[in-house]
């Protein structure tokens, strides 16, 4: 068996898959029910850009022309006029995240209206403790963009460098002087962003063990707050992009394995702290403080130092946690449009978690936020016998146990530094409908 693996995308919302129910009768109700001037972050998703990434796995709309995003734009109002009427009171938006495709698409007038359209309908603080961040490809942003976002009110940035080897960049049709990166963590860093991140991609084609190690001395080299890495999930049948990367290209098990365990090794020397689930953090952010006082959390982004609480998506494919409900925005941008000219909430599907799915929801966020799991604590929590509700995980549990990825002792079950690698497969143990580690 192969645990030496992870995926940071995997089980940010628990189920891991939607597809059914009624999603805007679902989010009606859901947002109907939320205690009065109780927070709500926001994510946007804007679908847009330029290039096509052969890696790409998103729900994206290629374009050339940011006056295309125009109508979409307009109709991503509308569904702010929509929610905003089933929220009521609500204190100023302290979380905002714009993710996409490729949100620096937008011209910095788009962006500036955008903003101030989400402000009129929500509400956003000027707060210096606010986590307004945005996800940035390299290749569409330049030092006036980061001035402008931070003008706006913009304090921290995602950067997708993804991989520094241009054999490897050219596989995946993503050229990228690492050049370009550094200006922006540069002028980032003197415009006083925080918790900048640098995203990197495993398993890509061409990709090997040495060319891997010096694409991330190099990102190691630019001291950001944070480093991600990523899987790459080959899946051509579902995305099409990827049918352009040709499969014997791609790194076999023992490479990544290689891989990972270089990189494990990199990131350790540099003091670099493993939060899990691929994500790394300087000693001095957030997130590694977060963990080492316990208050860790995570959100349909991936980990946060916030507390959890309710997330609202905007935007096509978008997804929103609101109490125990989960919905998901249409897929299509033309489902999306034609639901919002209709007046409609464009939530496509939804649904509501039953008890079980929230004690299993809630042994997912105990190890993969707190490391560890109390079953008598989870007993207690949810008023049942943790144990015996959970027994089939339990047992899925055993393998890792033996491999030394978990240690148990009673009732309590607790990951090990080697664990944190296989924390995907971990988590997979509570989802009755994963597929079995291989």
């Amino acid at each position: 068996m192969q645990f030496h693996d992870h995926d940071g995308s995997h089980y940010l919302t628990y189920p891991a898959r939607l597809d059914a129910g009624d999603g805007a009768a679902a989010l009606t109700q859901a947002l109907s029910e939320r205690p009065p001037g109780s927070p709500l972050a926001l994510h946007v998703r804007l679908p847009f850009c330029r290039q096509a990434c052969r890696f790409c796995a998103s729900q994206r709309v290629p374009s050339s022309d940011n006056r295309q995003a125009e109508p979409y734009l307009t109709r991503l109002d509308r569904e702010m006029v929509l929610v905003s009427r089933l929220l009521g009171r609500l204190p100023t938006v302290q979380r905002l995240h714009w993710g996409g495709g490729a949100p620096a698409f937008l011209s910095l007038d788009q962006m500036g209206d955008l903003f101030d359209r989400l402000d009129a309908r929500f509400g956003l603080s000027e707060d210096r403790g606010r986590d307004f961040s945005i996800e940035i490809d390299p290749r569409e942003a330049n030092v006036f963009t980061l001035r402008h976002l931070q003008a706006l009110g913009f304090n921290r940035l995602s950067l997708g460098v993804q991989e520094l080897d241009l054999r490897v960049q050219k596989a995946i049709n993503r050229i990228q002087p690492r050049v370009l990166t550094e200006s922006l963590v540069d002028e980032a860093e003197r415009l006083g962003f925080h918790s900048l991140n640098l995203d990197l991609i495993v398993g890509l084609p061409l990709q090997t063990p040495r060319g891997f190690g010096e694409t991330l001395d190099q990102v190691i080299a630019m001291t950001p707050a944070r480093i991600t890495l990523r899987r790459y999930a080959h899946l051509p049948e579902r995305n099409r992009p990827q049918r352009e990367i040709l499969t014997e290209d791609l790194p076999d098990a023992a490479t990544r394995l290689a891989i990972l365990e270089a990189a494990r090794e990199r990131l350790d020397d540099a003091g670099y702290v493993h939060i899990g689930l691929g994500q790394f953090a300087r000693p001095d952010d957030s997130l590694a403080q977060a963990l080492g006082e316990g208050r860790l959390a995570r959100d349909l982004q991936g980990y946060t130092h916030y507390p959890p609480g309710d997330q609202l998506g905007l935007g096509v494919a978008a997804l929103s946690r609101v109490g125990d409900t989960l919905t998901r925005n249409a897929l299509s941008l033309a489902d999306y449009e034609a639901a919002l000219d209709a007046s409609r909430l464009p939530a496509g599907v939804g649904h509501r978690l039953d008890a079980v799915e929230r004690l299993h929801r809630d042994a997912i966020e105990a190890l993969a936020c707190r490391r560890e799991l109390d079953l008598t604590a989870l007993s207690q929590a949810h008023g049942l016998d943790a144990g015996a509700a959970l027994a089939g995980a339990l047992e899925r549990l055993a393998p890792f146990c033996q491999a030394g990825l978990l240690e148990r002792h009673g009732e309590c079950l607790r990951v090990t530094p080697d664990g944190l690698w296989g924390l995907t497969h971990l988590l997979a143990a509570f989802d009755p409908e994963a597929s079995p580690v291989s």
